[in-house]
């Protein structure tokens, strides 16, 4: 592997080698290790206050990482979750993006002000589609700030579904700039989802310097698994009850504590 990273000029050198050396690594995971990778997600409009007390009620009762819903939900989410170590997470401008910098800006602060503690942000698509990459790095620049500000993680939602790969590549360079917490593949509301190949190429540009959330589409353990064997950190999902359940069994079947997965 070394060898490679060395003479196979064709590629970008620090790239190859920091995903070789640093990412592929086995670590063990146990299942609330697991369970603290997931954001259990409702985004349906049609979500009634009882679909968001189950969605926090699973949430504790596996211990997610975070609960993802809309911006309106914050309140009552974070006051469901009061006590918990599991985040309320806003989505902003969602799903479409096609929101101006001061109305993200706006959302953005109205959602934290009334109790979320992570902030996910759909870019804007025609501005990225333009090339205007001034505006998208000044766009994520301002968001990440204002998260900050408030020692909010910022993920920022690529979309990408309707990307690229060189677009999802540029992407990612100004996010390794800019430094938000995560980048994400998708919303989960788009023709397609997660992609591995995706998530792999996203990493592949941010390194360590940025994580990498995979969401959209991922419904069962296999799929799971695959996201995290290929970089993913965190990972959005609605299934994440079922996901869990599944990944019980597979430990009981094979009379382990662990999973060893190869990143």
């Amino acid at each position: 592997q070394r060898q490679m990273c060395i003479r196979d000029r064709s590629y970008d050198m620090s790239v190859i080698c920091n995903y070789i050396f640093e990412r592929r690594i086995k670590m063990k995971y146990t299942i609330d290790n697991f369970a603290r990778l997931i954001d259990h997600t409702n985004l349906h409009a049609d979500a009634s206050n009882m679909d968001m007390k189950k969605l926090c009620n699973e949430a504790k009762k596996y211990h997610f990482k975070m609960v993802a819903i809309n911006q309106v939900q914050a309140k009552f989410c974070s006051e469901q979750l009061k006590g918990t170590d599991i985040d309320t997470g806003a989505a902003i401008a969602f799903p479409l993006g096609q929101q101006t910098i001061a109305s993200k800006i706006f959302d953005t602060e109205d959602a934290i002000k009334n109790g979320a503690n992570e902030i996910d942000y759909v870019i804007n698509i025609t501005e990225l589609k333009n090339k205007n990459y001034a505006y998208i790095k000044d766009e994520m620049k301002q968001m990440v700030a204002l998260c900050h500000k408030y020692h909010v993680p910022c993920k920022v939602i690529f979309e990408n579904c309707y990307l690229t790969k060189d677009e999802i590549k540029k992407l990612a360079e100004i996010a390794k700039e800019v430094k938000p917490d995560f980048i994400k593949t998708s919303t989960g509301f788009g023709p397609s989802g997660a992609k591995v190949e995706d998530v792999k190429l996203m990493k592949s540009i941010v390194g360590e310097d940025v994580k990498v959330k995979a969401a959209g589409g991922i419904r069962n353990s296999d799929d799971f698994l695959a996201m995290i064997r290929a970089g993913a950190d965190r990972i959005g999902c609605s299934a994440g009850v079922k996901i869990i359940e599944a990944l019980k069994q597979r430990m009981q079947d094979d009379n382990v504590t662990t999973i060893e997965i190869n990143r």
